[in-house]
Parts: C-alpha cells; structure tokens; sequence
C-alpha cells in the first residue's frame, strides 16, 4: 500500500480495505474473461450492501493478500466474501452485494437478470 493510504499514524484508512476489495473483485471478473464495466454497456452493477469487519491494523508498507469468493448467486444479485491476510494474520473480513441492472439514458435504473453467459463464469464457493 501507499504512504497517502494511511493516517498520521501510519495505519491504513478503515476507507481503503473496500477499495482493496474492489480489486479483487475486478480481478475476480478478468480472471473470467469479462469486465465489470464494458464499454458500450447497458448492464450496470451497483453495490447493494458492504460490510468490512477489523481485526488488525495494516500499516505502511505491509504487504498483504485478499481473498475473495462468490458466496451467493441469485438470478439478480451475486455476492463476495473477502479476507485480507498478512500472513497468517488475518487483517479484515468483508462482504459486497451487487446487483444486475439496465442503465438507459434518462430512465432509472432497473433490476434485471444476470445474463446466463455472465453467470454461467461464476461459481459458488460453499463454507467448509
């Protein structure tokens, strides 16, 4: 991580492990072959909800791993489950929810179904 990512103690900012998860998200969708935001594109995927929950700090220079996986897939929505690791330490956990949705010039946004060929990339990692 980068010196302007942490505050004057020089421990990462609690806004910055959502951008971190959003990393790995965006990998997670090039590991798929696709992009979360084609160019062109009227699909849309909006953050529903997002959690982050803290158990250590991260400080200037740590280097550090995030784990992300598909905990839920419904026909409008998919959910992930992050953990960011420095070790065997475990930093912070997390979840994001987003959601399909159709972008129109001039009209809202509307909830539609995950295409099948998006959905058919993704599968479902179950707790063990």
């Amino acid at each position: 991580m980068q010196f302007h990512e942490t505050d004057a103690a020089g421990i990462v900012h609690f806004s910055c492990f959502f951008r971190y998860m959003e990393e790995a998200e965006h990998a997670l969708w090039r590991d798929a072959g696709l992009s979360i935001h084609p160019p062109e594109s009227e699909i849309g995927w909006p953050r529903i909800a997002a959690s982050c929950d803290f158990h250590a700090v991260l400080r200037f220079e740590d280097e550090f791993d995030v784990w992300i996986r598909v905990t839920d897939l419904t026909r409008k929505t998919m959910r992930y489950t992050f953990e960011l690791v420095r070790g065997t330490t475990k930093i912070a956990t997390g979840t994001i929810s987003i959601a399909c949705v159709r972008r129109r010039p001039d009209q809202p946004m509307q909830a539609i179904e995950i295409p099948a060929d998006i959905a058919a990339r993704f599968q479902v990692a179950h707790e063990s």
